[in-house]
């Protein structure tokens, strides 16, 4: 018999919220971007600065006295807590996973945290003409009611609260059990990862080490949320092959635009599927890049859907308008599709005491529930395919991968008391 621990030892204990504090500060000022096309190249990890935030882990798991702890060939820190407990608990283990890097979309080097104390819903006025006001969030509004330790960016980065809240909260965990060895609790393993943002990031996964037969990633947004489904998610290539002339001699034929291509393609999509226009269980075709010359114009896009055969029917829109933007201008096109993670509904509901496990840990720390899908996908969703269900918890991050983002330490300080509960034994 499993039993839950109803405390929250982390987020109502000043001492403790000051240290995660200074703990996440400490891991969004480290530089960790991934970069998508050097990962689609086929680098892993895909910069080598991911190496800075995995030494930094690897050394601070190392002073907590975690064992085991190791960076792997392919930049994965692991490590784990061996079980204090006797009985059946003592052979459960649980895994618990974040990712090091942040997205490449906007900048994550040289980060200036910016720390609002018992937030009051103030007008927060940053560089750039960043303004984060209650009146347009209603998440920052809801902080504000409640008085709540705001962490924002000055503007002119990322925050790199996706996933830096996760590897923070994990880590608090840790600190907190050692420190407290009167708290029983199952064995637990850690890892962090590399290229979560580019996709890649469980390409390299050491299976090898793993022992957990279930997991859980750190790594969702406004305290309650609790995923269990995602997208299935393809990307597609599309590369739109013209002829290069002198612009002074181009008529009658003898050039053909690539980027004219591209622009017409573009303009084809249906503007109804695009990320502006969707939500909740709408899936959609989003354009990413735009790369090329009048000679070869490559576009990336993101296909995304909760249902398969919605996806199938995306490729054929894609399709369809490169070829019949390709014919339009008389040049010539290519589309490459590739699958990049399925939605792991169909798997969870397999494994439904998985889920029930993380519900009870979630009352057990007073947090209101709210399942909902990822408009997006995890590690988890990867490594559940892998075999490994892996639902997802909040950290308490908010507008990721923007210079609008902020973080709620109370949040992410509840998100800690979670994995408490999770592991803990009476």
């Amino acid at each position: 018999m499993r039993y839950y621990l109803a405390m929250n030892k982390i987020s109502e204990n000043k001492d403790y919220t000051n240290r995660l504090l200074n703990r996440f500060v400490k891991y969004v000022k480290i530089w960790s971007e991934s970069d998508g096309n050097a990962a689609e190249r086929g680098v892993f990890p895909s910069t080598e600065r991911q190496w800075d935030m995995a030494r930094a882990l690897e050394a601070d798991m190392k002073a907590l006295g975690m064992q085991d702890v190791q960076i792997t060939d392919n930049c994965y820190v692991y490590g784990r807590i061996p079980a204090n407990c006797d009985g059946e608990a003592a052979n459960d283990s649980v895994l618990f996973l974040a990712h090091m890097d942040t997205v490449d979309e906007v900048t994550g080097k040289d980060v200036n945290p910016q720390i609002f104390e018992d937030y009051d819903g103030h007008e927060i006025t940053l560089k750039n003409g960043v303004v984060h006001s209650v009146e347009t969030d209603e998440a920052l509004k809801q902080a504000a009611a409640n008085h709540e330790t705001i962490i924002t960016t000055d503007g002119t980065t990322l925050l790199g609260g996706d996933d830096k809240a996760g590897v923070s909260a994990i880590m608090q965990m840790a600190e907190y059990l050692f420190e407290n060895p009167d708290i029983k609790h199952a064995n637990i393993e850690v890892i962090f990862s590399p290229d979560e943002e580019t996709g890649h990031g469980m390409d390299k996964v050491p299976m090898k080490l793993i022992k957990s037969k279930y997991a859980y990633t750190v790594d969702g947004g406004n305290i309650g949320e609790l995923e269990s489904e995602c997208f299935n998610a393809w990307g597609a290539e599309v590369t739109f092959i013209g002829k290069a002339c002198h612009t002074g001699d181009a008529k009658k034929g003898k050039m053909v635009n690539a980027v004219s291509m591209a622009g017409k393609f573009l303009s084809l999509l249906p503007h109804t599927m695009t990320p502006e226009t969707t939500e909740h269980y709408e899936g959609f075709i989003a354009p990413m890049e735009v790369d090329g010359s009048i000679d070869c114009c490559k576009v990336q896009l993101l296909l995304r859907s909760f249902l398969p055969d919605e996806i199938e029917q995306q490729k054929c829109i894609v399709s369809d308008c490169a070829e019949a933007a390709a014919i339009s201008f008389g040049g010539k096109k290519e589309v490459k599709f590739k699958q990049q993670y399925l939605n792991m509904k169909e798997k969870m509901d397999e494994h439904p005491e998985v889920l029930e496990r993380l519900r009870e840990a979630y009352k057990s720390a007073g947090v209101a529930i709210v399942e909902k899908p990822i408009r997006g996908g995890t590690d988890g969703s990867r490594l559940t395919e892998m075999g490994i269900p892996c639902p997802n918890i909040f950290t308490g991050g908010h507008k990721y991968h923007s210079r609008y983002e902020w973080v709620s330490l109370n949040q992410m300080a509840k998100a800690a008391d979670i994995l408490i509960n999770i592991v803990g034994r009476n």
